[in-house]
């Protein structure tokens, strides 16, 4: 399959570059020429049938991540709808080759002699190693290490990358030179993202699910020490610095205020801040808050520093900027800190903080050795933005591919990471769906009629499938339940009726991974045969009410896990589907595992008066349901 998608890309190429794309054939470069013609048919016909060039994103490239050279001559981008590398010359700005590199690529890095690059195909659950020739990409190897690997760190002579896996919350090692996997350690939920030390002792990892940073003493491969991150969602890229004593990162914080106009404003909802954790020794984070009043900063993702360490630069996403910062002055706070707007000594200085508008979606950014010139992969301008930091202006964009008129599909996924529809600019749906899906916290919407009570943020995928909607299932009209997210929820303007139905047409795609806790070929483990057996059984009585294709009734129900603030009564039944990606469960977060959730709250004796299940049942049932 991949040689189908690579034949397919050479076949993009002009007609006098695509004879040195292809293998030698004994026979000649005609004949090279008409084979390559019969096996692209017999590819376009198969890629079609199974739909893999059928996805609504798919024309577009969507940058997610960006590496430049160390001599500035070229930068590549892992570009996450095409499934793609792309490889630019810098000084002629043109792309001199693109190379499918798997499904939904994350994140890269160099590696090697520098001439290499290492790609996450976090879809497909493999790690890429790519040469870099002459402007061309080449397949050099392809590791298989599962569970959705994300983010990536290079040990300092190249020969060593350590990659989050984001579904079963390890990190693994890998031997880059020879190709292998060499060994994994749990770390804790969602590793993201991660950095390494200037020396490769220290490997900081941002656990997402858990609200914290852990450190891993990269000689003894354990965990050294974590930092807790109060309230913290969304950890982003994260940047050591040259001394290695601190890592940096952005991250967004929940403050579990009811949603109303004032509280958003102080920024007791949901805020952004850059953080530091120290890499040699445990010490309780710093932090300075990036939210202006009035216009706030968004879903900051990515980080860098210029070589100098003067400047400190994050791509705030959500607001569509770069937030470019003197990093030697900022005001970094511990225990107590910071506060919930921005320090007002940042706002009086414009070399101390600076905003540099660059509309899109910019996320990975790279620095370049003159300490002022940042490369910026912007995903929905499916270009790379070269921005002077200094004079605080965009240079030049450097196109991807073709420009393409946004559809329908892609301007409802303009709006799903738009923070602008909230008010202030506060947040976006992003923040508290990630990517579509759910955060680690429970929260606080508004949108079930009382306060403070809290709720798990339910996934979006399948959703005009699984209604009705809301934990108790009040709502049943879709365009409605939209309106009040905006409305209610974000405090902002009412979505237009081509707002609501670009939105709703993007949830409507399919933007979630194969499980990975089933194999290649989707069968079952045989623990989880076991399990289905258990799930089904009158015993469990699990399939009463999590039935059909997505495992749910869609019925209210009485499970006795209520409260006398709730303004309705009883649950709707949640869909299982993806469920291994929470990992906070039930309607409060009370538990926080699947275990929990069938040995307490959620037990098939409490439920329906059914026996306890044996441990081994248990352990079963999880495989199961993992497995959904």
């Amino acid at each position: 399959m991949e040689m189908i998608i690579h034949l397919i890309f050479v076949f993009c190429y002009p007609a006098n570059n695509r004879q040195k794309l292809l293998p030698k054939s004994p026979l000649g470069g005609c004949h090279s020429m008409k084979i390559l013609a019969q096996v692209l048919s017999a590819a376009l016909l198969l890629l079609l049938s199974t739909e893999l060039l059928a996805g609504p994103l798919s024309e577009y490239r969507s940058p997610v991540a960006v590496v430049l050279a160390k001599d500035g001559h070229w930068l590549a981008t892992a570009n996450q709808t095409s499934g793609s590398v792309s490889l630019v010359d810098v000084a002629s700005g043109q792309v001199t080759d693109e190379l499918a590199c798997g499904t939904h690529p994350s994140f890269l890095q160099k590696c090697l002699d520098g001439q290499h690059l290492v790609v996450t195909d976090t879809f497909g659950g493999k790690v890429r190693i790519l040469e870099i020739n002459d402007g061309k990409l080449l397949p050099k190897a392809t590791i298989e290490v599962g569970f959705e690997p994300t983010g990536l760190a290079v040990s300092p002579d190249g020969q060593t990358a350590y990659v989050g896996l984001v579904a079963t919350g390890e990190i693994a090692q890998l031997d880059l030179a020879a190709g292998k996997l060499v060994r994994k350690l749990e770390v804790g939920a969602w590793p993201r993202y991660l950095a390494l030390s200037p020396d490769g002792s220290r490997l900081a990892v941002g656990c997402s699910g858990e609200s914290r940073i852990a450190i891993v003493d990269v000689p003894t491969w354990e965990v050294a020490y974590t930092e807790k991150l109060s309230g913290g969602i969304n950890i982003g890229h994260m940047q050591c610095s040259a001394d290695g004593k601190y890592v940096y990162f952005p991250w967004m914080i929940y403050r579990s205020n009811p949603i109303s106009r004032d509280n958003i404003r102080r920024g007791w909802v949901l805020g952004s801040r850059i953080g530091r954790v120290r890499l040699d020794d445990s010490e309780y984070r710093e932090a300075i808050t990036l939210d202006v009043p009035g216009t706030a900063v968004a879903d900051p993702l990515g980080i860098t520093m210029s070589g100098d360490e003067k400047r400190l630069i994050v791509a705030a996403s959500g607001t569509h900027e770069l937030l470019v910062y003197r990093r030697a002055d900022l005001p970094w706070e511990g225990i107590g800190g910071p506060g919930d707007l921005i320090d007002p000594k940042l706002m009086r200085d414009p070399d101390l903080f600076g905003r540099i508008e660059l509309g899109g979606r910019p996320m990975g950014i790279a620095m370049a050795d003159d300490n002022r010139t940042v490369y910026v992969a912007n995903y929905l301008k499916d270009n790379i933005q070269v921005v002077d930091i200094e004079s605080r202006e965009i240079v030049r964009e450097i196109p991807l591919g073709p420009s393409i008129s946004a559809n329908q599909i892609r301007q409802g996924e303009a709006v799903f990471y738009d923070a602008r529809h909230s008010l202030d600019q506060w947040y976006s749906c992003h923040s508290c769906h990630y990517n579509g899906g759910v955060n680690s916290k429970a929260m606080d919407t508004w949108n079930d009629g009382s306060a403070l009570t809290m709720k798990t943020v339910l996934p979006l995928d399948n959703l005009s499938k699984t209604g009705p909607w809301t934990w108790h299932g009040w709502q049943v009209d879709l365009n409605d339940a939209m309106h009040k997210s905006f409305t209610t929820t974000m405090q902002g303007r009412r979505a237009s009726e081509e707002e609501k139905e670009a939105i709703l047409a993007y949830l409507n795609t399919d933007r979630f991974p194969p499980n990975p806790f089933r194999a290649k070929d989707g069968s079952l483990s045989a623990a989880a045969q076991r399990g289905k057996r258990v799930f089904e059984s009158s015993d469990a009585n699990c399939a009463s009410c999590h039935s059909g294709d997505y495992f749910t009734d869609g019925k209210i129900h009485d499970v006795g896990l209520g409260a006398d603030e709730d303004q309705y009564e009883g649950f709707n039944t949640p869909a299982l589907v993806g469920i291994y990606r929470k990992v906070r469960f039930l309607h409060d977060a009370r538990a926080r595992n699947l275990e929990e959730v069938l040995t307490d709250f959620h037990s098939p004796e409490e439920v329906s008066g059914t026996r306890a299940l044996t441990e081994e049942e248990i352990s079963d049932l999880v495989s199961y349901l993992k497995s959904l």
